[in-house]
């Protein structure tokens, strides 16, 4: 299931399949499946994430929370929930 794993990588292009989020205060980046925009728990989140951010955030997805809960949703997503 290597493309259900949460990647933290350093690159600027996500792999294929893949797109890039930052999370929490150290604005954190991390690489994570196309399927978790499927779960209605992370397009909350990425609603929550308009309405804090709006869509104008330089082409990068800045999400509203503290990197543990978002380890928490993409453990929970990424175990076939």
């Amino acid at each position: 299931m290597g493309s259900k794993r949460i990647e933290n990588e350093g690159t600027d292009r996500a792999p294929k399949g893949h797109f890039v989020v930052y999370v929490g205060k150290e604005l954190k980046r991390f690489v994570i499946p196309l399927s978790f925009l499927k779960n209605t728990i992370f397009q909350q989140l990425l609603e929550k994430a308009a309405d804090e951010y709006g869509f104008n955030c330089q082409r990068s997805i800045v999400l509203p929370c503290d990197e543990s809960t978002f380890l928490r949703i993409t453990h929970f997503l990424g175990s076939g929930a």
